[in-house]
């Protein structure tokens, strides 16, 4: 008897346990798609029809969820409620969002080297090249740090372009520049860069404030070097790549700034950074800048970096025409010398 009714309770059993099966992954909420505005603002619509209203506008950086989505537009749900379509190209999957994350914290802790703005409208990217994915488009006039340096091959006119290049030539590059949009506490785009790393940034008045970093093509960076940089470097002919602030000096006119600047000739794709250095020291008794230090024939990778030292100020930087190793300067008043990486002929000091 026992094992009869057994039997007939078996059956029973497992049909009470595929309804609570049912009934609870209908209780279950679904699990959507996660993304985030990528946008300064976007705005949501309550239908995705021709025909439609205003719901809200999400702030850069809202996750939202993916409801759906519709040709190219999706249905999203923000953390606050908010439901609506919205544009698909405004949002960023949750990988992206987190390797431009990465490079924001990355981009902040490293050394300026140049203060610029943005010629026109930029779009920025995760990677330097063309193919690198878009995370912010820029404004104009959006004023920005200049970090770091890189080189991507440039669009060809047509596909048989590339092919017909022979073997031993590559194709074009274009230079890229790794910036962050912001300013260091209390400067503006008159001031330059000074030995340490970028904190805090602020943005303008005119923009909203979301730091951004990435990889903007440099000819759309117009670099804001301070007197007398641009008067020295284009009467020689030479382009600035950076410029950092060594140290200050008493003046009967306020503390003065002694200027490291690198600079380089020729057009885009260089295989260094920049080729040539400068030292500008502040001359009290004449009321001018001096060159202090001359170095044309060298191969250098940014950042430049710029540390305290018991002998005196050093500079260094990465040299890849010898495998990236470092070369170091040491700067003691207004006398600059190189003291490690001494390939090649010694760098010629002045006075």
């Amino acid at each position: 008897m026992a094992a009869r009714a057994l039997r007939r309770g078996i059956p029973v059993l497992l049909l009470v346990v595929v309804v609570v099966a049912i009934w609870w992954s209908r209780r279950r909420p679904p699990e959507y798609a996660t993304a985030y505005v990528a946008e300064p603002s976007a705005i949501l619509w309550n239908a995705n029809a021709q025909v439609r209203q205003h719901v809200a506008t999400l702030p850069y950086g809202e996750r939202v969820a993916i409801l759906q989505r519709s040709g190219e537009r999706a249905e999203v749900r923000s953390d606050a409620g908010a439901r609506g379509w919205i544009e698909a190209r405004l949002l960023m999957d949750v990988e992206l969002w987190q390797r431009s994350a990465e490079l924001l914290d990355r981009a902040r802790a490293m050394p300026a080297q140049a203060l610029g703005h943005t010629r026109t409208i930029s779009n920025v990217r995760l990677t330097p090249g063309r193919d690198g994915p878009r995370i912010f488009q820029f404004g104009r006039n959006e004023p920005v740090v200049v970090l770091q340096r890189g080189a991507s091959p440039a669009p060809q006119d047509s596909p048989s372009e590339t092919a017909a290049l022979p073997a031993e030539k590559k194709p074009r590059l274009e230079d890229w520049l790794l910036v962050l949009r912001a300013k260091p506490p209390g400067s503006d785009a008159a001031t330059v860069p000074s030995s340490g790393s970028v904190v805090s940034p602020q943005t303008s008045s005119t923009a909203p404030a979301i730091p951004i970093a990435g990889w903007v093509l440099a000819r759309f960076i117009e670099l804001d070097p301070p007197p007398p940089i641009p008067d020295y470097f284009n009467a020689a002919g030479i382009r600035v790549t950076a410029w950092v602030v060594l140290n200050t000096v008493p003046d009967p006119s306020g503390p003065q700034p002694q200027y490291l600047v690198a600079g380089a000739r020729g057009g885009e794709g260089q295989p260094c950074d920049f080729t040539l250095l400068r030292v500008y020291t502040w001359g009290a008794s004449r009321q001018r800048y001096e060159t202090a230090f001359v170095e044309s024939n060298v191969c250098g990778r940014l950042p430049i970096r710029v540390s305290p030292a018991p002998a005196g100020l050093e500079f260094r930087f990465a040299d890849p025409a010898q495998g990236g190793a470092e070369r170091v300067y040491r700067m003691r008043q207004n006398t600059v010398r190189r003291v490690s990486g001494r390939a090649g002929a010694p760098p010629r000091a002045q006075q």
